[in-house]
C-alpha cells in the first residue's frame, strides 16, 4: 500500500480552496451594480457616485469603506449587514449619514426611486 504525502505546500493549497469555496467576498457597490451607481468622480483619496435605485431593487451584498451618503431624495429602504442584522432607513432629500465600513445589501422598500451621493473615503484619506 503506497502512502499518500501531503507537503506543506500542497496542505496550504487544499485550505485555501476549501475556505475560497465557502467564503464569498463581498465587491463594492457599483461594480455589483453599475446600472444603479454611476461615478461622478474619483482620485486616490475618495469616490463620489450617485445611486438611483427603483422601487423593490434590492441590490446584491456589498462592501464601502467609511463613507457619506447625502440623499436627494426622500426614500425608505432596508439594509442588512453581512451578519444578517437588518435596520430600516426612512430619509428625508437632504439627509446627510455617516457611516463606518460596512458590508450589506440594500432594499429600496419605498414606492419611489432612492437617489443619493455617496462619498467613500478612500484609505489614506485625510
Amino acid at each position: 500500500m503506497k502512502k499518500a504525502h501531503l507537503t506543506a505546500a500542497g496542505a496550504a493549497g487544499a485550505v485555501l480552496s476549501l475556505l475560497l469555496g465557502t467564503v464569498t467576498l463581498a465587491q463594492d457597490a457599483v461594480s455589483t451594480a453599475p446600472d444603479s451607481n454611476k461615478v461622478l468622480f474619483e482620485n486616490e483619496r475618495v469616490r463620489v457616485y450617485e445611486l438611483t435605485s427603483p422601487p423593490g431593487e434590492k441590490l446584491v451584498m456589498h462592501s464601502h469603506p467609511a463613507h457619506v451618503v447625502y440623499f436627494l431624495t426622500p426614500g425608505q429602504a432596508k439594509l442588512t449587514t453581512a451578519d444578517g442584522k437588518a435596520s430600516e432607513l426612512d430619509s428625508k432629500a437632504g439627509d446627510v449619514r455617516w457611516s463606518e465600513p460596512v458590508t450589506h445589501t440594500v432594499e429600496n422598500t419605498g414606492t419611489t426611486p432612492l437617489r443619493a451621493i455617496i462619498v467613500e473615503l478612500k484609505d489614506g484619506a485625510k
